[in-house]
C-alpha cells in the first residue's frame, strides 16, 4: 500500500472487475444460443460495466464524480448478482458457480463501499 496509485490500472477493484468480467464470459459460454441476445448479452455488459465505470469515475477531476461512477459500479454489481441468481433459476449455471461469482461480486462491492468511504 505504499505505492502511489497513477492510474485507474493500479486499482484491485479494476483488476478484480476485469477478472470477473472474464468469469461472466466464460460462464456465458455455454448459455442456450436462443440467449445470446437475452440473458448472455445482458450479463456481459453489466459486467463490462464495472470495470469500465471505475476506470471513467477515476479520469474524472473531482472527488465527487468519482463518487457518482463508483456508486454506478455498485449498480452494475447488484445488476449483475441479480443476473447470476436468475441463469441459476433457470439452470443455465450450476449453484455452484453462482455461489462463487456471488462471492466475488460481495467482496467487490464490500471494496468499492470502502473506497467511497475513504474519498
Amino acid at each position: 500500500m505504499g505505492t502511489k496509485i497513477q492510474s485507474y490500472r493500479d486499482l484491485d477493484i479494476w483488476n478484480l472487475g476485469i477478472d470477473l468480467v472474464k468469469d461472466i464470459y466464460a460462464s456465458t459460454d455455454k448459455f442456450p444460443k436462443h440467449e445470446m441476445y437475452g440473458i448472455v448479452s445482458q450479463m456481459r455488459r453489466s459486467a463490462i460495466s464495472i470495470p469500465s465505470n471505475v476506470a471513467e469515475g477515476f479520469k474524472r477531476y473531482h472527488n465527487k464524480e468519482y463518487r457518482q461512477f463508483l456508486y454506478i459500479t455498485l449498480g452494475s454489481c447488484a445488476e449483475l448478482e441479480t443476473q447470476v441468481t436468475i441463469a441459476k433459476e433457470l439452470k443455465y449455471m450450476q449453484a455452484d458457480r453462482e455461489a462463487i461469482l456471488l462471492e466475488k461480486l460481495d467482496h467487490l462491492g464490500r471494496m468499492i463501499t470502502n473506497l467511497l468511504k475513504k474519498l
